[in-house]
């Protein structure tokens, strides 16, 4: 159940598939993520089976994290899916269904032509769930993947090209193949939970037991279920980066009305962590307000007046007019 916004995964059409998906979903994450329509056909060219390696593979160069490169060899490309782990990281794997941020760079082999470059300028890390329709060849180059890796994949169509929804708005070619270098950067699981100590809340503000992998609980004093305006706690300092206005956050959250303390609604009863853009009115403003600003880690405490939250419009569990309360674990950012 989630009735803060629908989620918007930002994602370049690069990675998407031109076909639907069998895979459900939730809500938070399918609702404005780009896809075609239910009358798309699957595409006619098959994907082939991926290998490790291949005779005359393109040269990586950079490091991981600061820079990628690539030098592609002389010649026309063959017809083998090569996906091959340059580097192997340490972190967690990046799953299905779990989330994963990574950064890659693109270029056409048939053309030459450079379709992103992963650390240019104004580039920046993409995040979202691999189960959500992404073409074959990057799918392949995150999944299974331990956080930390580097990794090079050689696409022919049936891997990349023939199914990317952008492939025209791009200027690739059907029947081009496309070269990655993909770095993950970072693996997110459902049910994963912000580190450290919790301190105490801020005095006037309710009290939280917060335990991850079940809703937290909260204790509201007299004075604090009537605020003026938003109230904000920071109950764990994360290490991260700040929140910046127009990124997309992965959070686990648990939410109640401050009138009785009842819980309305918590990732962790549903379907585990959430994604939603932040700062652009995806969400309810004492959400925008409250996280924008906050460093990636942090376990944060949000006090929110109606005004704030839904205002004189009801929603199941949550009377008209309801000051509301959130505890939200910020888990990543891009």
């Amino acid at each position: 159940m989630r009735r803060l916004a629908a989620g918007l995964l930002i994602v370049p059409a690069l990675l998407l598939t031109a076909c639907g998906s069998s895979t459900k979903a939730k809500s938070s994450d399918s609702a404005a993520t780009p896809k075609a329509s239910a009358s798309a056909s699957a595409p006619a060219v098959p994907v082939p089976p991926v290998v490790d390696s291949a005779a005359n593979l393109p040269t990586v160069g950079g490091t991981f994290g600061t820079s990628a490169t690539l030098k592609l060899p002389s010649g026309a490309p063959g017809n083998t899916f090569v996906v091959h782990t340059v580097t192997e990281g340490t972190g967690p794997v990046v799953t299905s269904t779990n989330y994963g941020i990574f950064n890659f760079t693109a270029e056409d082999w048939n053309t030459g032509k450079t379709l992103i470059s992963a650390y240019s300028k104004g580039s920046a890390p993409v995040l979202l769930k691999p189960s959500q329709q992404m073409i074959p060849a990057l799918e392949q180059a995150v999944v299974g993947h331990k956080a930390g890796s580097r990794v090079l994949v050689v696409a022919p169509p049936g891997a990349a090209a023939a199914q990317m929804s952008g492939a025209a708005q791009s200027g690739v070619g059907a029947k081009d193949t496309l070269v990655f270098v993909v770095d993950v950067n970072q693996a997110i699981g459902l049910k994963d939970a912000v580190s450290g100590s919790q301190v105490a809340a801020p005095a006037g503000m309710p009290t939280v037991d917060a335990t991850p992998g079940k809703a937290a609980a909260f204790t509201i004093p007299a004075a604090a279920k009537t605020p003026k305006a938003l109230q904000t706690g920071v109950l764990i300092k994360g290490t991260g980066a700040k929140i910046l206005s127009g990124q997309t956050i992965v959070v686990q959250y648990t939410g109640a009305t401050l009138a009785d303390g009842k819980v309305f609604d918590s990732s962790w009863k549903d379907q585990g962590a959430f994604s939603t853009v932040i700062g652009q009115g995806q969400v309810i403003p004492g959400w925008d307000q409250g996280l924008v600003g906050q460093t990636v880690g942090s376990r944060v405490l949000l006090s929110i007046p109606a005004a704030l939250a839904y205002g004189a419009q009801a929603q199941t569990g949550i009377p008209a007019n309801s000051n509301l309360v959130f505890v939200v674990d910020i888990l990543a950012a891009a």
